[in-house]
């Protein structure tokens, strides 16, 4: 049977953005994130983490640090009394200096790879589920893939670039208010 699931930018709407975030132990959750998190897991809501990492395509971090990464994400959730059901990430970066991971890809949001390949692992039923993310590129990789959208207007965003796919279905200042306005939108579809 499918699921719902609410997909999670990693930086800037569940943990604080930081310099040192490919360091695991350096890696906190945002303000609120602990009640929106229990709200959504309540719900019934599978909570994903999906997001670029292009500190791989730079050199920063290799692809095996993403495993303790994984590991923080989890054990940060499993202390708010959640878990943490699925972590995706795209390494590439058309624009970095390691060679094998500078290309364009299809899961680098804007583009929905890591939604459609987490949801097709998983069950998730799209339609049902909820992108939710800081930036306008987590907004137009989430209705590509057929999701709700949630922007985090928490002001990281830095390019404001509308375009159709670029609306997102609500806009909340938190991951807090964003987990409320998913629960007053209740099961409806689009």
């Amino acid at each position: 049977m499918p699921m719902k699931a609410v997909f999670l930018d990693k930086d800037d709407t569940l943990v604080d953005d930081n310099p040192c975030n490919v360091e695991p132990r350096c890696i906190t959750l945002c303000s609120a994130a602990g009640p929106a998190l229990r709200l959504l897991a309540r719900l019934n809501y599978r909570l994903v983490v999906v997001g670029d990492q292009a500190a791989i395509a730079h050199g920063q971090v290799d692809e095996v640090a993403m495993a303790s990464i994984a590991d923080r994400l989890g054990d940060l959730m499993f202390r708010e009394r959640v878990a943490l059901d699925a972590f995706y990430y795209c390494p590439h970066h058309p624009k970095r200096s390691v060679t094998r991971y500078a290309f364009a890809c299809g899961c680098r949001k804007p583009q929905p790879g890591l939604l459609l390949k987490a949801a097709s692992e998983h069950q998730i039923d799209l339609r049902a589920s909820w992108m939710v993310g800081a930036r306008l590129h987590d907004v137009e990789a989430g209705n590509r893939a057929g999701c709700r959208t949630l922007l985090v207007d928490n002001g990281t965003e830095t390019e404001w670039r509308l375009g159709p796919r670029r609306v997102p279905t609500r806009i909340a200042p938190d991951l807090y208010a964003a987990a409320m306005l998913i629960a007053s939108e209740g099961d409806e579809r689009r």
